[in-house]
Parts: C-alpha cells; sequence; structure tokens
C-alpha cells in the first residue's frame, strides 16, 4: 500500500455524499476511488474520476481498493463487512456496527486472521457540544460525577421508507440514534456494571421502537440515564451533568450536519463553529455554597478527526479511538 488510502463507499446516499466523500476528498491521505450506486449513476457529476459499480460484490474484486467504508442500512453491515474483510479489505462500518456482539465478535476475528483493520465510524464524538461535555467532565470542576442524562431527541410523527423503519435486524430507533449516544456515554465514562432498558412505539402505526431510554450504573454510585425519542416537540438539553461540585448543562448546538447539507466545505473557516450564544452553562458552589454561572465555550467541531484516527491506525498502527470493547458493550445493550 501507498501512503494513499484508496477508498471504496457502498453507497452514495445521504451519509456518502454529506458524511465521507467530503472528508475524503479533502484528506491528503485518502482517495475516494469507487462507489457503489445500484441504481442511478450520479456520483461522478460531483467527482467526476470515480469508478461506480453496480453491486457491492463488483467493488469488492477492485483490487486497488485498501478500505471499504460500509454506510449501508444496520441489518447489511455485518454481510458486507464479512465479505469485505474476506477480500482483505480494512473496513470502515457505519452504526450501528452490527446488530449483534456476536456478529460484532466474529467479524473482529476474521479482521484479526486477516491483518486487516476492521473499525467504527463514531463521527459524534467530535460534536461541539459532547466535546464540550467531556472537558467540562475532565477538568475537575464538577467534582465526582453523581448523575448524568444523555438526549438525542427529534420530533418525526410520520413513518418514514427507510430501512430503520421497517421491522429486522437493526432496525428503529434504538439502532438508529441510541449508538451514538451509547459510545459517548461508554467512551466517557467506561464499561457499566449494569442497566435497565426500556423501548416504546408511540407514533400511529409504527412497525419499530420510536423510544429508548437506558439507565446505567457506574462504580462510586454513578448514574447515568440516556433517552432518545422521536415524539420531543420541545427541545430538551442534550447533556445534564450533576457532580459534588455544581451542574453543566449543554443543549445539542452542533452544526456540522446542518452546514454539510448546505453545501459548506469542511475546509471553510466557519466550518464546525457554534453559532452565537449557544454554549453551555457551568453552575458550580464553593465551600461556602455561593454560586457562581458562567457560559463554556465549545470547541470546534470536526468529523475529519474520524478519517486522521482511520488513517493512523491503518498507516501508522496507532490504537483506534473507538475500541473493539467499545464496540462490544454498546451492542449488548441494544440487543438486550
Amino acid at each position: 500500500m501507498s501512503n494513499i488510502i484508496r477508498t471504496g463507499l457502498l453507497s452514495f446516499g445521504m451519509s456518502g455524499k454529506v458524511f465521507h466523500a467530503p472528508f475524503l476528498t479533502a484528506h491528503s491521505g485518502f482517495e475516494l476511488t469507487a462507489v457503489v450506486e445500484r441504481s442511478k449513476q450520479e456520483a461522478h457529476k460531483i467527482y467526476p474520476h470515480i469508478n461506480s459499480y453496480a453491486s457491492v460484490d463488483a467493488i469488492l474484486l477492485d483490487k486497488s481498493i485498501d478500505l471499504i467504508i460500509v454506510n449501508t442500512p444496520t441489518g447489511t453491515h455485518y454481510e458486507f463487512a464479512l465479505k469485505a474483510l474476506q477480500h482483505k479489505k480494512h473496513v470502515l462500518v457505519e452504526k450501528a456496527f452490527t446488530a449483534t456482539s456476536a456478529q460484532a465478535k466474529e467479524l473482529f476475528a476474521l479482521a484479526k486472521a486477516h491483518n486487516c483493520c476492521l473499525l467504527a465510524y463514531q463521527n459524534r464524538r467530535f460534536d461541539s457540544d459532547y466535546m464540550s461535555v467531556v472537558d467540562v467532565v475532565k477538568s475537575g470542576k464538577l467534582g465526582s460525577i453523581v448523575e448524568a442524562h444523555f438526549r438525542f431527541d427529534r420530533y418525526k410523527h410520520e413513518i418514514g421508507p427507510k430501512a430503520k423503519e421497517i421491522p429486522g435486524e437493526g432496525s428503529g430507533l434504538s439502532y438508529d440514534l441510541g449508538p451514538h449516544l451509547l459510545d459517548e456515554v461508554i467512551a466517557l465514562f467506561g464499561q457499566p456494571l449494569s442497566w435497565n432498558k426500556t423501548l416504546g412505539m408511540y407514533r400511529p402505526n409504527t412497525k419499530v421502537n420510536d423510544f429508548m431510554h437506558v439507565h446505567l450504573t457506574y462504580p462510586k454510585a454513578l448514574q447515568v440515564f440516556v433517552t432518545t425519542s422521536l415524539l420531543v416537540a420541545n427541545e430538551q438539553a442534550a447533556y445534564v451533568i450533576h457532580g459534588t461540585k455544581g451542574s453543566y448543562v449543554k443543549y445539542r448546538t452542533d452544526q456540522q450536519e446542518a452546514q454539510l447539507l448546505e453545501g459548506i466545505g469542511v475546509e471553510d473557516a466557519n466550518y464546525g463553529n457554534e453559532k452565537e450564544n449557544q454554549e453551555g452553562v457551568l453552575t458550580t458552589m464553593d465551600e461556602n455554597n455561593v454560586k457562581t454561572v458562567i457560559k463554556v465555550p465549545s470547541k470546534k467541531g470536526n468529523y475529519m478527526e474520524v478519517f486522521n484516527a482511520v488513517y493512523a491506525t491503518i498507516m501508522e498502527q496507532k490504537p483506534y479511538i473507538v475500541t473493539e470493547q467499545h464496540i462490544i458493550y454498546q451492542l449488548e445493550i441494544l440487543e438486550d
């Protein structure tokens, strides 16, 4: 392999156009080489030199490709990642990684046997709002954390046509937005001691869950609550953290997805910056019970960090940011 990772996308829908292609083309270590387009061939209109294949099997026969990005519906992840590893490709898999932890363990074992990198795409670790939570928690300003609430909500009353709305492996809101929240919790707090999960189906005629709540317990009596719903019309705080010295509240404010959909380039100076007046609020109490309230500006969000990490792992053998155990913990909760 040269110092350029030649990459193939298994889909050129929203995720391919928005979350992968712009970064692959902007990063000097990657080449967007090929894409699977099962019906319309449109990728060449944006990327004139790209190769378009009509099937996954066809793109996997391209020996020039080093890395395959599995960005198809969750129910296909296991099958397509398995095929890619059998062709001795490195593989980057979107959330949810697979439908079960057993599938994930099998894929990780095969990757090791073929000396391939099998990696999870968890871009929300580089949202500006979540990064501010990590900074505040690790700063110690809250003292010992005793309670944490993570939410990811939308209002979507209608039943959409996508695969996540069709009953089957990896469908439903729990496997759609749940992996983002669980990955963030596990990245920050580690493996839970125990958990209790509630799923709900509340939209008229829904065939899959559209509500999930998970209560996770941790050492030192830390209680973590994860909630996601498709019936939240009034936005709630995305992160509420309480500790022995104070509290931190942050709304979901990351701009990257909206900017990418608007066509703002990843190299634009404003890319990843939050809008004004969206700071998190840190409230602390001193030993005399004197309250201090300050606004905490967020770091610049940047999904390019995912691709920096992928490159460093494949080309420099550095440990990947999302570990195999992170994925197994997450899937054990989702499949339970």
